[in-house]
């Protein structure tokens, strides 16, 4: 039988003939039919969430939180059917990943938002009261797309994860299109997400879910007239097609897309704790199988006459380690072509071990290259290496470090490692500003697997990291204004203005007064 989708707080057949079989990446054994849904379906949805967004329009954002709230409880109580069920189709481990540590995450970012949709500092409002004009913050109209990635089935789930998160709390009904890798799981969690959107007495439309679509239907959808903006994590081919398709009509859409997330290890670091480094560096590439999206892929070795040892101490805790079970056989493809493409460009492997893991897997990887034909050969040897395997790279001196720096593209995130008694302050202060260009967080002594949801957290990048390098999918309230429009009024009477800019702050917010953050009360002309 195949399962249906949500359309307006239904569980409907898909409009299709179209299907695919979700999979136990460890066994090979089917887990379900799921439909591809056809514009007929996508298109009801569509009409639904605009529907339901016009009938939210001025709605008190203590609804949305009530929401968010009632959803993380309901994720709570199902938490052990879930993560069983996600166990299955993607064979990331029970505990601690998936019970102890993404269910956690997804249900506290669930709560952040709540917070913060009652709080409303994402709005931004401001106002220079002398010349009657005020600004603020508002959702763009129309209903949020969310595509979620394979990795995460909680943390970034279209239905669940930090972009719904941000949509809903920034007033939007969502769209959400689960994952082919762990699509039993999000119904799972549409389930829940429904349940709780009735009882917080929001539209049927106010959450959805489709499976899956063609590449051409998913390309009309993200340009629809209905839709407010999209957020998309994954592939970075198909995260291209589907901006130039949304880029065609003027309609935001963020996406993450690929990242190698270079590390850089200055001398004096290895001199001091080389061994240590090494199994911190090896043991970051192998989290969730190195399916993270700030794994190191990349592994600039400055350690002048170290580097060979280098290269071997962390060759031997990847040799030592066992491999895992991938997503999906779609990874397994993608480090297979990157494996090819990296030899072809000149890089050699070091690791010794070929054993695989059960199931659809790879062999712990590491490769080497030289610095001149890094340099070289940049474009191919930056292909993303999406899971078990990282390219080090032998940087000899200061100039190869700088030329290798120089032709990095964009990356979530960027490590430097450098000796603690400050050996290696020189160097660092030479590079740190030109890496820093190229990524969204900058870490210093540490590995960047892990993103904590916090405020100050930016889940983002200069490209191919993602689509925009001003904007974070992760750390709120700032995830929260990618749904937003900035709107101006000028000479509007105060009683006309919204609540968030009256004169009188009825809200008690706090809000920028000419250059300065106040909650006081503004004279007004």
């Amino acid at each position: 039988m195949t399962e249906p989708i949500l359309v307006n707080g239904s569980w409907v057949p898909g409009d299709t003939d179209q299907t695919f079989v979700a999979t136990d990446p460890q066994t090979g054994k089917g887990l379900g039919t799921y439909p591809v849904s056809s514009w007929d379906d996508v298109d009801a949805a569509l009409q639904a969430g605009w529907d339901a967004y016009r009938s939210v329009a001025s709605t008190d954002p203590s609804v949305f939180a009530t929401f968010l709230n009632d959803y993380a409880d309901r994720l709570d109580s199902r938490a052990v059917e879930i993560c069983s069920l996600a166990h299955s189709e993607t064979a990331l481990p029970l505990n601690p990943r998936l019970l102890d540590v993404e269910i956690p995450r997804t249900t506290g970012q669930l709560r952040q938002a709540a917070t913060a949709a009652l709080g409303r500092a994402w709005i931004r409002p401001t106002i220079n009261p002398t010349q009657k004009i005020a600004s603020m913050l508002r959702p763009i109209p129309g209903v949020a797309v969310v595509f979620g990635p394979n990795n995460f089935p909680f943390a970034f789930n279209g239905v669940s994860g930090g972009d719904f998160a941000a949509a809903v709390a920034s007033g939007h009904p969502v769209i959400a299109k689960a994952n082919p890798g762990h699509p039993g799981t999000t119904k799972l969690l549409a389930e829940e997400a429904l349940a709780a959107a009735t009882d917080a007495g929001l539209p049927a439309a106010f959450v959805q879910m489709i499976y899956r679509t063609d590449h051409a239907v998913g390309a009309k959808l993200v340009s629809d007239r209905r839709v407010a903006a999209t957020a998309y994590t994954g592939s970075q081919n198909a995260g291209l097609a589907l901006k130039a398709a949304a880029d065609a009509v003027g309609k935001p859409i963020f996406l993450e897309m690929s990242s190698t997330n270079p590390l850089v290890v200055l001398p004096g670091a290895w001199r001091e704790r080389g061994e240590e480094l090494a199994t911190e560096i090896a043991e970051s590439m192998l989290m969730g199988v190195g399916q993270f999206c700030t794994s190191p892929g990349i592994i600039l070795a400055a350690v002048e006459e170290g580097s060979d040892a280098f290269a071997k101490a962390i060759a031997s805790k990847l040799d030592a380690a066992s491999a895992g079970t991938l997503l999906d056989q779609r990874v397994q493809t993608g480090l297979s072509a990157a494996y090819q493409a990296w030899s072809a460009a000149g890089a050699k492997k070091v690791t010794e071990s070929n054993a695989k893991g059960p199931g659809c897997s790879f062999p712990n990887t590491l490769m080497r290259v030289s610095a001149a034909a890094f340099v070289e050969n940049h474009t191919p040897l930056q292909l993303e290496a999406f899971g078990n395997m990282g390219l080090l790279v032998e940087v000899p001196d200061i100039a190869s470090l700088h030329a290798c720096i120089d032709v990095l593209g964009g990356s979530l995130t960027g490590s430097i490692y450098s000796a603690a008694d400050g050996a290696d302050d020189d160097t660092y202060d030479a590079i740190v500003e030109v890496i820093s260009e190229r990524v969204g967080r900058l870490l210093n002594d540490k590995t960047p697997t892990g993103v904590a949801v916090l405020s100050a957290m930016n889940h983002g990048g200069p490209y191919p990291a993602t689509g925009h390098p001003g904007f974070t999918a992760v750390g709120i309230p700032a995830s929260i204004e990618r749904f937003g429009m900035l709107q101006c009024f000028d000479n509007v009477r105060p009683a006309r203005l919204p609540d968030e800019l009256k004169p009188d702050n009825p809200l008690g917010l706090m809000r920028f007064v000419d250059q300065t953050w106040t909650a006081n009360r503004v004279s007004w002309g």
